[in-house]
């Protein structure tokens, strides 16, 4: 088990076909990877229309679990390549990870020590 609120999950929702931008603006932030899940986006037909904008309903969603020192970065990246004023229609958030069981989270746990000693200069 992680300690609590060490890391945190981003979250970002595309339109189709944008997922691997996603994924290279994360990477440029200091992402090391990411989950993409399809996904259909339902809503309202007059908010559509009051708005102005096409939505497009079919939707990836990428989910990166990083440690909470290099969220900011990574939402940066995705939101200059990817955000809502593009074609990709963008839009992250941020949860925090309380407990994550069921995965090798070791390589994560490295990095965040890595991130705490260059901090600390030991």
């Amino acid at each position: 088990m992680i300690a609590a609120n060490q890391y945190n999950l981003i979250i970002t929702i595309v339109n189709r076909g944008y997922s691997e931008q996603v994924m290279k603006a994360a990477e440029l932030g200091g992402a090391t990877g990411g989950t993409i899940v399809l996904a259909r986006g339902v809503g309202n037909h007059e908010v559509e229309n009051f708005l102005g904008i096409s939505i497009q309903p079919e939707k990836e969603i990428i989910l990166i679990l990083t440690p909470r020192e290099t969220k900011q970065q990574i939402m940066k990246s995705i939101c200059q390549k990817c955000g809502f004023c593009t074609e990709a229609r963008g839009m992250s958030f941020a949860l925090p990870v309380d407990d994550a069981l069921g995965f090798p989270i070791t390589a994560l746990e490295e990095q965040l020590n890595q991130e705490q000693s260059r901090k600390t200069g030991s």
